[in-house]
């Protein structure tokens, strides 16, 4: 079993910056992926990025230059770095432990589909 909670979200002007963490519990969680997906009033959930155990990086073409992920295994914490904010990013961010990484969500090792609740970012002036 492994057990998300996202925060950092709130509101930004655009342009600014916001720093997302997703806390994870449960075992095996050095060798989980985690991903990140957005979900945007009237719109389809999204993909945003992901690191695997590597670590390894990989991103959406929305946020590629403008978003980073990162890990730290010793506290088993993910973190999103959102910078240069649009209005168009406004949505609830959720992080997902998966087995690996992709344009897509995956299940858990254990064929378990293991989210967070989310943490809802506002872009706007």
């Amino acid at each position: 079993q492994v057990q998300l909670v996202e925060s950092g979200g709130g509101l930004v002007q655009p342009g600014g910056s916001l720093r997302l963490s997703c806390g994870a519990s449960g075992s095996d969680l050095d060798y989980y992926a985690f991903g990140w997906f957005r979900l945007a009033p009237g719109k389809a959930r999204e993909w945003v990025a992901c690191i695997n155990s590597a670590p390894r990086t990989y991103y959406a073409d929305s946020v590629k230059g403008r978003f980073s992920t990162s890990r730290d295994d010793a506290t088993s914490t993910v973190y999103l770095q959102m910078n240069s904010l649009k209005p168009e990013d406004t949505a609830v961010y959720y992080c997902a432990a998966e087995m690996a990484c992709g344009a897509g969500h995956y299940l858990g090792y254990d064929g378990k589909d293991y989210w967070g609740k989310g943490t809802l970012v506002t872009v706007s002036s």
